[in-house]
């Protein structure tokens, strides 16, 4: 008998290496055992920009595909709203790995010159957010960096990405019904009302 219950929404936040992917991982993987029904997919927002990140994300697919074989991936580094409503559905859970990434995606595109100031964050794109997440169909498992616990950054864009990042994890959290703070792997339930 499992003592993992699955939310309806759930935000799961942590350091690097905290162990947050890892969990909405186990979450996907007894979403999986609970019913021949169900069905897991995880949208991806990472971009492979240099050869580092490629690699990184050839290790994380091939560790995602050992731990839980019956998760397929979708890559979508932008439009987080529209993939959560095409690919949620009753007997479906998401995993978005992860909003950290999803919002550098939005304010320092790739063809990004550091001379420019970073492009604001559409509102609107993070208000439909919001509302993907309450309108889902079935189970919405979100990471994301929380990254504001140390020194305040020196740099105005820097300051004004870690500003734009607790907003949003502000925001998400407020709308998911359970709330998860990671640290060396064990999880710490801040909000859960399901």
């Amino acid at each position: 008998m499992s003592t993992i219950t699955i939310a309806k929404s759930e935000l799961i936040l942590g350091g690097q290496k905290s162990g947050k992917s890892r969990r909405a991982e186990l979450l996907a993987r007894e979403w999986l055992t609970q019913s021949s029904t169900h069905r897991a997919v995880l949208i991806a927002t990472a971009q492979p920009w240099d050869d580092e990140m490629r690699q990184r994300i050839a290790r994380h697919q091939a560790d995602r595909a050992e731990r839980v074989p019956g998760m397929t991936t979708v890559e979508e580094p932008l439009a987080l709203a529209e993939a959560i409503q095409t690919h949620g559905s009753a007997n479906t859970l998401v995993v978005v790995d992860c909003l950290t990434l999803w919002l550098t995606n939005l304010r320092m595109p790739a063809e990004y010159e550091p001379k420019m100031p970073p492009a604001p964050v559409d509102i609107a794109q993070a208000a439909s957010l919001l509302i993907a997440i309450s309108q889902a169909p079935g189970p919405v498992v979100l990471v994301g960096n929380e990254i504001g616990l140390g020194v305040i950054p020196m740099g105005r864009e820097v300051r004004a990405f870690v500003d734009a990042l607790g907003k949003l994890n502000q925001d998400v959290a407020a709308t998911c019904q359970r709330v998860t703070l990671m640290a060396a792997g064990l999880p710490l339930t801040l909000k859960d009302a399901a």
